[in-house]
């Protein structure tokens, strides 16, 4: 049997779901440079029939998305009392910050542009 080293650390998975195809690439991009495989998703609905909730360590969502919201996502999960860590992020004004999102469960808030180093700071200390 193989033995984990700091050289070979297990691989955490960040499930990022954005409609924006740009957003997803760009948190691909950063997260793949800290270690962390980002499993893309332009939807909540292909996120939850993927299979991806199973396999994932933390999620990314927006706000804004067609058909299921970052926040619709949110409730459903804490209504299934999964406590998988979900960060929210947008990119529009809302009358909603921080705090809205902390008090229905989130784990995290964002506003586009996202701070790329406070984003894995809170990834890593979430999956610590």
């Amino acid at each position: 049997m193989p033995v984990r080293t700091e050289a070979n650390p297990p691989v955490r998975i960040i499930a990022v779901i954005d409609d924006d195809l740009r957003v997803l690439e760009s948190l691909q991009n950063l997260l793949a440079s800290y270690r962390y495989k980002a499993e893309t998703y332009s939807s909540a609905d292909l996120f939850l029939a993927s299979g991806g909730l199973t396999q994932s360590n933390c999620i990314i969502a927006d706000v804004e998305m067609r058909q299921m919201t970052g926040l619709e996502l949110l409730q459903h999960l804490r209504g299934m009392h999964c406590e998988i860590p979900v960060i929210i992020v947008t990119g529009k004004p809302s009358a909603h910050g921080e705090a809205f999102y902390l008090d229905k469960g989130a784990n995290g808030f964002f506003r586009k542009p996202i701070d790329g180093q406070a984003l894995v700071t809170l990834i890593d200390n979430l999956l610590s």
